[in-house]
């Protein structure tokens, strides 16, 4: 029993002058110097400009009506499925035929006519010739028998443009496509005067379609045909939708003192969930490097504080301290510690700047030169000076050791001033 006591009462012993030890080395370094950094990795980075526009077929026909009359009977609907040359619709003919019929009559008429007049001018000419008849009489001959022959072509005219407008009557698809709309009902009067009325509205292929997309001038210089593109509408959320820049239109667009370029994006629909006039979120991707080696951007921006390095110098083991001036001068044109490396943000263009990173190779960091390419604001690619897995300093703190040092202070294996009761 009694030399269980004694191991045990040599145990704290041991705990307590430990603690004080570790505490009065606390006491004197005061603090901890902490590096964060980040891994040199590979993936794709890229640059992008945002859009919104509108789902449009890429071929859409208005099929309309060129001559006035009641819609006798309509052969297709909403959505119908039609071939060019097919039936859409037919006017009532009735008032068409009688025109016809009316422009017949004085066709028939008109050369009934030019056949007498030329008859009587066939008969006077001889007369004339032989001065058996007046100037007059032949004069008027004369002109009677080109007036007839022009009324006959004038005529001709009028029975030609009747019997067109019958056929007109009939309305067929101009292509292969689906109705869109229709804007007539069987019964109603049609006027076609001055502009044709639109009947229907057809897209020629639903499995192609397009974007309309709005960009603003502020980014349109950055747009070139060919880039790839991602959109989603509001009717799949969830959805990503591909396709890539096929038009750019050079006619600006101002609403509200706003100046828009119109660009236009193909949008492959095998399945045929797009459907024309849905609003489209698009995201044009401007440049864009895949498996590109790329750190945070912080990593540009870091620069050591002299102060906390000395104070982390003073930390390592003599062992581990490089040659004098090693750590701040491998760095070409070295700038006092703690000041900001200035023109390290980019603008998300591919620079090939010369830029300064730090990496921490065990205990110690160092300066090396890196070319730097695109960045998307949160990292940015890095064309030589790094390897990967190699890691990046983000930053450096100072850790206060105070609060481990209290918290020592206040286990129960450390010695304490013994307390006085209170009376």
């Amino acid at each position: 029993m009694k030399k269980k006591t004694i191991i045990i009462i040599s145990a704290i012993a041991v705990i307590a002058i430990g603690g004080l030890v570790v505490r009065h080395y606390l006491k004197d370094k005061g603090k901890t110097i902490d590096f964060q950094t980040a891994e040199a990795t590979t993936g794709t980075i890229s640059n992008t400009v945002t859009a919104t526009g509108t789902i449009q077929a890429i071929q859409t026909v208005e099929v309309g009506t060129q001559v006035s009359g009641r819609i006798k009977k309509l052969y297709v609907d909403f959505n119908s499925h039609v071939k060019k040359g097919q039936v859409l619709a037919k006017i009532d003919e009735e008032p068409l035929r009688l025109s016809l019929d009316q422009a017949r009559a004085t066709l028939d008429n008109a050369k009934a006519e030019l056949k007498y007049q030329k008859s009587n001018y066939e008969r006077l000419k001889p007369l004339y010739e032989k001065q058996l008849i007046s100037q007059t009489d032949y004069d008027q001959a004369v002109y009677n028998y080109e007036q007839a022959k022009a009324n006959v072509i004038s005529a001709q005219s009028g029975y030609d443009k009747s019997k067109t407008n019958l056929d007109y009557a009939t309305i067929y698809s101009p292509i292969d496509g689906v109705v869109l709309n229709r804007a007539v009902d069987e019964g109603q009067t049609v006027a076609a005067s001055f502009n044709t009325p639109t009947l229907f509205t057809i897209a020629n292929d639903l499995t192609q379609m397009q974007v309309e997309a709005d960009v603003d001038e502020a980014d349109i210089g950055q747009v070139r045909d060919g880039q790839r593109v991602e959109f989603t509408v509001d009717a799949y959320p969830d959805l990503k939708f591909t396709g890539k820049v096929t038009e750019i239109r050079l006619e600006p667009v101002t609403t509200n003192n706003v100046v828009t370029f119109t660009v236009i994006i193909s949008a492959p629909n095998p399945d045929k969930k797009l459907l024309p006039g849905m609003t489209a979120s698009a995201t044009i991707f401007v440049q864009e490097a895949k498996d590109a080696l790329k750190i945070p951007m912080q990593a540009l921006l870091f620069k050591p504080d002299h102060a906390l390095m000395a104070d982390y110098m003073k930390q390592l083991p003599e062992k581990d301290h490089p040659q004098h001036g090693a750590w701040a001068s491998e760095a070409p044109g070295h700038k006092e510690f703690g000041q900001r490396n200035e023109g390290a943000e980019g603008n998300g263009n591919a620079s090939s700047e010369d830029q300064r990173v730090w990496i921490k190779n065990g205990v110690m960091i160092h300066p090396v030169k890196v070319k730097t390419g695109i960045n998307d604001g949160t990292d940015v690619q890095i064309l030589s000076g790094l390897k990967k897995g190699e890691q990046v300093v983000l930053s450096m703190s100072e850790k206060n050791m105070s609060e481990a040092g209290d918290r020592m202070a206040n286990s129960p294996f450390m010695p304490h001033r013994p307390h006085r009761n209170k009376k």
